[in-house]
């Protein structure tokens, strides 16, 4: 039985693949925008960076407005890799593993079929982890 195991963040998401006891990195999904900090994505009109002198917006609860939306946006990539996955029979469980925040944002980008393959969920950042470490992490999870 084939099992997905997607290691992500915001900025980069590895998909292994565990059949048995072995497991091998299949892909490797980088998204740079989940590195860039609010100031880095919010431009004028001119592509100038502005310091807001308001604290309206801080008050208002949008300062990190473009970097949730780019974080959505690579949640959204990613469960669409594990559709296609899903749609080619190419995968038959799912284990995630990825900090609290983008966890939640992975589960709820999955389409309900892809949903009722996840058989486990690990609230960790392993993205920059090496292999071992994942293998270790996750080796009670069958």
């Amino acid at each position: 039985m084939t099992t997905y195991i997607v290691v992500a963040d915001a900025a980069r998401a590895r998909i292994f693949l565990r059949d048995n006891a072995s497991m091998t990195e299949k892909e490797n999904l980088a998204h740079a925008e989940g590195r860039l900090h609010e100031g880095d994505l919010v431009t004028d009109s001119r592509g100038d960076v502005h310091e807001s002198t308001s604290t309206t917006s801080r008050g208002a609860g949008g300062e990190n407005v473009a970097s949730e939306h780019e974080d959505e946006m690579f949640a959204k990539q990613v469960a669409d890799r594990l559709y296609d996955a899903r749609v080619k029979n190419d995968l038959e469980q799912l284990i995630l593993v990825a900090p609290p925040k983008f966890l939640g944002l992975l589960k709820d980008n999955l389409d309900k079929p892809t949903q009722k393959l996840v058989i486990h969920t690990l609230s960790k950042d392993l993205s920059k982890a090496s292999l071992d470490e994942i293998k270790d992490a996750i080796s009670d999870l069958k």
